[in-house]
């Protein structure tokens, strides 16, 4: 059963966007602005830079992955409240995980849009038996999106697509972009993907 079948999930990276600045935000805000007209939208924030360094932090701390959880979403959160406030003047405003899951209706029948953390709601019960938590911004907007039976979800992101490895990272020159696969395809290849941080 599709609960908000007219949603569209639009998740906005938090590296690839958000730590950019002005330049790429005041453009991404006045595509969003236009789309309001003809769709309601649940923009969801990636973390970016900063929650690396959390990572690094915590890891040194010794904190164990279900508290870097948490601490991580809020960054993604921080992203949300700065696009949310660029796009207050058309009514949109930043919303956490339990009004998303309990209230995210009569929102979107109040506005046109809401922004809220594209962390999976984990936190404390985080998967165990990684360092840092294995499922992050991309993961938690599709998971919302399938869970609410959404319209469809776009990834804004600095990439053409997905790849076999971080583009921009160390292994770069391996990364091959994936032009055309299959749900099977995906489920075989889940497991790199995750592992090496593909983005897309």
């Amino acid at each position: 059963m599709r609960l908000l079948p007219w949603l569209h999930v639009v998740k906005i990276g938090g590296r690839a966007i958000m730590d950019r600045g002005a330049e790429a935000i005041l453009p991404l805000v006045g595509k969003l602005r236009r789309l309001l007209p003809e769709f309601r939208l649940l923009i969801l924030t990636g973390a970016g830079s900063r929650a690396r360094h959390l990572y690094g932090v915590g890891l040194d701390l010794g904190l164990p992955v279900a508290s870097l959880s948490p601490l991580a979403a809020s960054e993604a959160g921080q992203n949300g409240h700065i696009l949310a406030t660029l796009l207050a003047a058309d009514g949109v405003s930043y919303i956490e995980h339990p009004t998303i899951a309990n209230q995210l209706a009569i929102h979107l029948q109040a506005t046109r849009a809401v922004v809220g953390s594209a962390f999976p709601p984990y936190h404390h019960h985080e998967f165990p038996g990684s360092r840092i938590p294995v499922h992050r911004a991309d993961v938690g907007a599709f998971l919302v999106a399938d869970a609410l039976g959404a319209a469809g979800m776009t990834i804004v992101e600095d990439v053409d697509g997905v790849y076999t490895a971080d583009p921009h990272g160390r292994d770069a020159a391996q990364a091959q972009l994936i032009r055309e696969t299959s749900a099977a395809d995906l489920a075989q290849h889940a497991g790199t993907l995750i592992r090496t941080g593909a983005r897309g």
